[in-house]
């Protein structure tokens, strides 16, 4: 999710499913006052609300960020007919570190 996404999802304030795990974070207090400004800026979202979304927003960012490393393995072509090699960055194993987590976290119940 990009920032402009983030912004126009707090606009229309939509909802989903959430883990049951909290997460505490102690903030500098100049990010702190940011987040009660956005707070008071989009009244219809929480600042735990907009915790979360910034940093979904965030880790999205970093993933984005990962350096493609070429593998020696070719996974496909492209549409002119030339090999796609393998990524053997970070981006494979962060991609299956979080399927791994997903998988864990979807198993656990709910404390709704």
């Amino acid at each position: 999710m990009k920032f402009r996404e983030l912004f126009e999802t707090w606009e229309r304030s939509a909802e989903e499913r959430r883990t049951p795990n909290a997460y505490a974070v102690r903030l500098p207090m100049h990010d702190a006052a940011k987040l009660a400004t956005l707070a008071e800026m989009f009244p219809g979202r929480s600042e735990q609300d907009i915790i979360t979304d910034l940093l979904c927003t965030a880790l999205d960012a970093i993933e984005a960020i990962f350096p493609y490393v070429q593998g020696s393995r070719i996974v496909s072509e492209d549409e002119h007919g030339d090999p796609i090699y393998e990524d053997v960055g970070l981006t494979p194993r962060f991609q299956s570190l979080t399927r791994k987590h997903l998988q864990t976290l979807r198993t656990e119940p709910d404390e709704e």
